[in-house]
């Protein structure tokens, strides 16, 4: 089976497609000044732009990982995943607080995808 990356960089690939599975690495925010909502929101578009170019959609998100630098802000994470997530198509999801690589993000996703059959 082939290997097909996406956003190939010196350390890691954004997204990499094998088979008929996709996996993107964790996204943070481009601009880490954003609230926690404000940056859930950023790294959701993220995910949407690296699904599309992978060919598929967040409708078919099997898995994600979500990290969030303090717990206490889980709400404020979910507000925008819950307006983000497709009803019907929600995923297996885990939310774990932990020390992210920069002090100024404050939420990390990762997830696994399908691409359509």
């Amino acid at each position: 089976m082939s290997i097909r990356r996406i956003d190939v960089g010196p350390r890691m690939s954004q997204a990499v497609v094998h088979g008929k599975t996709v996996y993107l690495a964790g996204q943070v925010a481009a601009d880490p000044k954003a609230d926690v909502t404000g940056q859930t929101e950023q790294i959701l578009g993220q995910i949407d732009k690296l699904l599309a170019q992978a060919g598929t959609d967040k409708t078919r998100i099997l898995s994600a990982n979500v990290w969030v630098a303090d717990i206490k802000t889980f709400a404020d994470m979910n507000k925008a995943w819950d307006a983000w997530v497709p009803k019907g198509n929600t995923p297996a999801r885990a939310t774990t607080e932990a020390k992210l690589a920069a002090p100024e993000y404050r939420v990390e996703i990762a997830c696994i995808a399908a691409l359509p059959d």
